[in-house]
């Protein structure tokens, strides 16, 4: 992470807490002390069996962490985010410790995947918070997404994927005809 990155993040995350302050948004500590009783949160692409591509703003670490943490997980999208399977619409970014990371986008793409660094104009690599880069690995339909989570986590130098598989609890669709609420199958 460059200085400046580092200053715009810490600027960003003071800006957030001071407004929830305002808001009397309580904040949890970043350790997670305890469970979360719900987590609210959207999603790139939502396939049938409700499992999710997140990552689009490269949150997913975190994301992840919070979802696994909670009791339930709401993810609220528009109608658009559906589709029939995950990777159909939606790259799913990996996010990869900078040491060796060509050799991590070797491996993904030797699981079939289309890689591409992420890049912030000025063809500058974008950095995480926590200071890693993001591959977007296109893999066209995902026929399974729970298998190809483990196997993209196969490799050392892979910090975390934007497969949420099995994660979300309610999915409510926003649309022109109003609200959706859908659970799992078979939940």
């Amino acid at each position: 992470m460059t200085a400046s990155s580092a200053m715009s993040w810490a600027c960003q995350r003071r800006q957030q807490a001071a407004a929830a302050e305002h808001l009397r948004i309580p904040l949890l500590a970043n350790d997670l002390p305890r469970g979360i009783d719900i987590t609210i949160d959207g999603a790139d692409e939502v396939s049938p069996l409700l499992d999710l591509i997140k990552g689009g703003g490269a949150a997913m670490l975190c994301e992840k962490i919070v979802a696994q943490a909670s009791h339930r997980r709401v993810t609220v999208v528009d109608g658009s985010k559906l589709s029939p399977t995950l990777g159909a619409r939606k790259s799913v970014p990996v996010e990869v410790v900078r040491f060796g990371w060509r050799r991590q986008a070797e491996y993904l793409h030797s699981l079939g995947a289309d890689v591409t660094l992420r890049v912030v104009p000025g063809d500058v690599p974008f950095v995480t918070d926590q200071g890693n880069l993001i591959l977007d690995c296109a893999f066209g339909p995902i026929a399974d997404p729970a298998g190809l989570a483990v196997r993209i986590r196969a490799k050392a130098g892979v910090v975390e994927h934007g497969l949420f598989v099995g994660l979300t609890t309610d999915l409510i669709v926003a649309g022109a005809d109003g609200l959706r609420h859908l659970v799992p199958p078979g939940s």
